[in-house]
C-alpha cells in the first residue's frame, strides 16, 4: 500500500472504531497471515460464521478459496459478498458469452442489468470477547512515521474526512448542487464540479450501490440532470470496467494488455522522471497536476490523462514509473483503475486511446484551464503572469515576464523537452513496434 493509502486507511480506522464502541463493540486488529489471523479470531470468538466483501486484486481468489476450504472443514459457515462492484466480473459478457475489451458496450450492457438495492447496517451483537493484539499506532501508517516517506500529508485533515460519514457527505453534497454541471464541469480542474468520492470507494467507506440508489434518486427529484448524473454513473462504470479488465488479464497492473508494447522502445530518462514527479517539466499545467497529487493526495481526473500522456509519450518514460507514482501518492489509489487508467493513455490498454493521440499540453490548458486558475494556485511563481502566456511562459515577452518575476530557467524551468519534437519521437517510437507486428 503506498504512503498516501496508509494514511487515509489510518483515518479511516479510527473513524471505524469510533463508531463500533458507540455501539457498544470494539475493533480488533491483526496483521499477518490471512488465514492465521482468522483461525485464531474463530478460536477465541467461537464463532460459527465468516461474513465478508468480496475482492478482486490478481492474488484476491486463492487467498478467498483458502479460507473457504478451511473453514469449510470445520463446519464454519463462509459467505462472501458481491458489495464492492456493481457487477460481479464475468457476469456483464458479450453475446458470444465472452467478457467485454471495450468500455462503451461494456456499460451499455451493464446499464441493462438490475443493481441490487443497498441494505441498512446490520444489527450486530459484540458479546463475543476477542483479545485486540495490535495498536494502530505500531502500524506505522502515518507518513511522518516512515522515515522513508517525507511528511507530504501535513493539513490532509482539513481537506478529507475519511470514514462513512465523510463519504456520505461527499455524496450528499455532489448531488445537492455539483453534479448539474459534471458534463462540462468534470473537465474544469479549477472548479469543484466532480464528486471526489474515489478514497472513500476504493476503502469501502461507501459502495457503488449505495452511489447508484442515492444517484438514481436524485434523478427522480431532478430529472432535469438526468444527463450529467448518468455521465457521472459512467465513471463508476470505468471503475467496473476495469476489475472486469484485470479479471481476465491479472497481469495488467505488470505487464501491457497489448503484446506489441513489450518491444516499446522507452527511453526512461531518470532525469526526465524526477522533473516530472517534482512537477518541474516547465509545461504549466503538467507541473499544477504533479504538485497538486503531492499536496493533497489528489489529482483531477482531466488534469491525471495530461500528465499521465506527458510521461508516457513526450517523455517517453514506461507507463509503469507512473503506475508506480500515482499509487504511492494517490488516496484513492486502485489496482485495478490505475493500472488500466496507464494503460489507456499509453495506448498499450484494452479499449485504449491510441498511441498517436498526444495530449498537447498547451493546447489542454488552455482549452480546460482557460484563466490559469488552476495553474496559478498549484505553481505560484505563475501568479502574475497574464492568462495569454501563463500555458506557454517561453513565448511571453521579457518585460512581461519581469513584470511577473520570473526568470524562466530559475524561478519557473524551461520546458524540459520541446513538445513538437517530443510528438514526433513519440510517433517514430509507435512505427518501432507497428513494423515489428
Amino acid at each position: 500500500m503506498g504512503g498516501a493509502s496508509r494514511w487515509w486507511l489510518k483515518q479511516s480506522l479510527l473513524k471505524l472504531k469510533s463508531r463500533i464502541a458507540r455501539s457498544g463493540g470494539q475493533l480488533i486488529l491483526r496483521r499477518g497471515n490471512t488465514l492465521d489471523a482468522l483461525e485464531d479470531l474463530q478460536r477465541q470468538s467461537g464463532a460459527e460464521a465468516i461474513y465478508f466483501s468480496r475482492q478482486y486484486q490478481p492474488w484476491s481468489a486463492h487467498c478467498e478459496k483458502a479460507i473457504k476450504d478451511t473453514f469449510d472443514s470445520k463446519g464454519v459457515e463462509v459467505r462472501r459478498y458481491p458489495g464492492t462492484l456493481l457487477h460481479e466480473p464475468g457476469s456483464v459478457l458479450t453475446g458470444s458469452g465472452t467478457g467485454f475489451k471495450v468500455f462503451t458496450p461494456f456499460w451499455r450492457a451493464a446499464l441493462k442489468l438490475p443493481v441490487a438495492t443497498p441494505l441498512p447496517s446490520p444489527l450486530v451483537d459484540w458479546a463475543a470477547s476477542v483479545d485486540c493484539d495490535e495498536d494502530l499506532n505500531s502500524w506505522l501508517l502515518d507518513p511522518k512515521e516512515d522515515a522513508h516517506v517525507p511528511d507530504w500529508a501535513a493539513g490532509w485533515e482539513d481537506i478529507w474526512q475519511p470514514g462513512e460519514d465523510g463519504a456520505h457527505n461527499a455524496l450528499e453534497a455532489f448531488l445537492e448542487a455539483p453534479v448539474a454541471h459534471y458534463s462540462e464541469g468534470r473537465d474544469l480542474p479549477a472548479q469543484r464540479y466532480t464528486s471526489r468520492l474515489s478514497p472513500h470507494l476504493k476503502f469501502g467507506e461507501i459502495s457503488p450501490r449505495q452511489v447508484w440508489a442515492s444517484a438514481q434518486q436524485r434523478k427522480l427529484s431532478a430529472p432535469e440532470w438526468t444527463g450529467p448524473i448518468d455521465k457521472f454513473l459512467a465513471e463508476i462504470g470505468w471503475r467496473e470496467f476495469c476489475y472486469q479488465l484485470i479479471d481476465l488479464f491479472d497481469a495488467m497492473p505488470d505487464r501491457p494488455f497489448k503484446d506489441q508494447f513489450a518491444n516499446f522502445p522507452w527511453d526512461n530518462s531518470k532525469q526526465h522522471l524526477k522533473a516530472w514527479q517534482r512537477g518541474m517539466t516547465g509545461y504549466p499545467i503538467v507541473d499544477a497536476g504533479m504538485r497538486e497529487l503531492w499536496q493533497t493526495g489528489f489529482m483531477h481526473n482531466r488534469v491525471r490523462m495530461i500528465v499521465a500522456s506527458f510521461l508516457t509519450k513526450h517523455l517517453l518514460v514506461h507507463w509503469l514509473e507512473g503506475e508506480r507514482w500515482f499509487w504511492d501518492c494517490l488516496l484513492d489509489a486502485d489496482i485495478a483503475s490505475n493500472a488500466c487508467s496507464w494503460q489507456w493513455v499509453a495506448g498499450s490498454g484494452a479499449d485504449a486511446a491510441p498511441y498517436f493521440r498526444i495530449f498537447n499540453p498547451i493546447a489542454q490548458g488552455q482549452k480546460f484551464d482557460s484563466e490559469g486558475a488552476y495553474v496559478k494556485r498549484w505553481c505560484p511563481e505563475l501568479a502574475e503572469l497574464p492568462k495569454k502566456f501563463v500555458h506557454a511562459p517561453w513565448e511571453a515577452p521579457a518585460m512581461t515576464l519581469s513584470s511577473a518575476g520570473i526568470e524562466l530557467g530559475k524561478t519557473y524551468p524551461e520546458p524540459i523537452v520541446d513538445h513538437k519534437t517530443a510528438r514526433q519521437g513519440a510517433l517514430n517510437a509507435y512505427e518501432v513496434i507497428k513494423k515489428a507486428s
